[in-house]
């Protein structure tokens, strides 16, 4: 035992052989780190390339769904993006890409979800464990889709409320309604109206009842939504003419020829011949109770001229159709024929109406078709009135629609104004 006790005395104190000694000993912990810092790089390799590849394909999946015309072939596209970025795991054990329409944020099927999955052995892990490694990725991409926004009803303003549906009115209008305000109140309407129609649009917010939480995109932002009429000039037609009665009792009619008239104020039945009449100062005041006729004209309304529109009981008929633009070719606005064409009522920009601006009354026995134009004016549709048209439109400066008053216009989107184009709206979420 002492001998034993010696040598180890000995070899507690021989110095020689430590440093062969403790390389001995961390050699493992050396041999260890080197594999383990090979297996992550290649882990990170393949991960990087993994999910480069589901992005991509998230990406181009969301692109798909964010257009119209192309939302059926999302997944193809989605593959074609994943296939085409795969390259060093293309030979591997590869699980998916799984494709998916998923929600996101308050959204409903609002974004693609795309995920996969390799498998692989790693040079030194899978000699300690035997066993293969798994690395997964996940990307998700959020979509808006882009519109063309077409509206009959549009309020031109950029500041303030621009359109106001208030009281028990009911608006059916399946073309649209627009408000180019940015402002937060841009569109108002109170809960006890109705609107019914495919679009309520604004540049900025939107007030209105939880039954039209479908039709409302507001905040649409600066630049969306646009007067496409706002570089055309008003036609003219400068021969002056007055407005006269012929004939007695229910026989007494006026007859009317195009031209510039001081206020034009309807005291009988009268019939206008199709071409521009302009109103100079005054009011276009067509409410009284008898007939009016006008095929294929066009009111221009300048110097403080007020419209007054529509009929003040059910005995009178409203009939006035606008011009086509073959009224225009061969004339001095023949380059503006398309614009002009359909166009019922058009104020000049700086006309500068006195409040309370413009009235539009009716009844069920109008037939008042075309646009009115009114860039510089206020629209009132009044209390009691019930306009029923084919295809009217309306775009002012701001359109008050109060009490019980009922417009209903049955124009068919595709023959209405073209307000804006959102482009579709792609990011990556996660």
């Amino acid at each position: 035992m002492g001998a034993i006790r010696r040598f180890f005395k000995k070899l507690r104190c021989d110095k020689s052989g430590n440093a062969t000694l403790l390389v001995a000993l961390g050699i493992p912990a050396l041999i260890g780190g080197a594999g383990y810092g090979v297996d992550l790089t290649q882990c990170y390799m393949w991960k990087r390339e993994l999910q480069h590849s589901v992005d991509q394909a998230a990406y181009a999946g969301a692109w798909a769904l964010a257009r119209e015309e192309s939302a059926g072939t999302y997944s193809t596209r989605a593959l074609q993006e994943f296939d085409a970025n795969i390259n060093v795991l293309a030979d591997f054990d590869l699980d998916g890409p799984t494709i998916t329409i998923a929600d996101y944020a308050s959204g409903t099927k609002n974004s693609v979800l795309v995920s996969a999955s390799v498998t692989r052995q790693l040079p030194f892990s899978s000699f300690l464990t035997g066993k293969a490694a798994t690395i997964g990725a996940i990307a998700q991409a959020s979509f808006a889709e882009g519109y063309d926004f077409n509206a009959c009803l549009v309020s031109l303003t950029e500041e303030g409320t621009g359109t106001t549906i208030g009281g028990n009115a009911t608006v059916k209008a399946q073309c649209g309604l627009a408000a180019l305000s940015c402002e937060e109140d841009a569109i108002k309407i109170d809960g006890s109206a109705t609107v019914e129609t495919d679009v309520i649009v604004a540049c900025g917010g939107i007030s209105a009842p939880s039954a039209n939480d479908d039709e409302v995109v507001q905040n649409v932002g600066t630049g969306v939504l646009k007067d496409i009429y706002k570089e055309l000039t008003p036609p003219t037609n400068d021969t002056p003419q007055n407005y006269n009665c012929t004939g007695k009792g229910q026989a007494e009619q006026a007859s009317l020829n195009p031209g510039t008239y001081q206020g034009l104020v309807v005291k009988c039945t009268t019939v206008l011949a199709s071409g521009i009449y302009v109103i100079d100062g005054g009011e276009l005041d067509l409410t009284e109770n008898h007939n009016v006729t006008g095929t294929g004209v066009m009111f221009v309304l300048r110097n403080g001229a007020r419209m007054k529109l529509g009929g003040s009981g059910n005995d009178n008929k409203l009939t006035l159709t606008p011009p086509n633009a073959a009224t225009f070719a061969g004339g001095p606005y023949a380059d503006q024929a398309d614009k002009l064409s359909d166009i019922l009522v058009f104020e000049e920009r700086d006309n500068n109406a006195e409040s309370p601006g413009h009235i539009f009354n009716g009844n069920s026995k109008s037939l008042i078709e075309g646009l009115i134009y009114l860039p510089d004016g206020n629209l009132q549709v009044n209390g009691t009135a019930k306009v029923t048209a084919q295809c009217l439109q309306i775009s002012a400066y701001t359109i008050d629609i109060r009490g019980n008053a009922t417009l209903e216009t049955l124009c068919p989107v595709t023959k209405t104004s073209n307000v804006g184009t959102s482009t579709p709206n792609v990011k990556m979420v996660a």
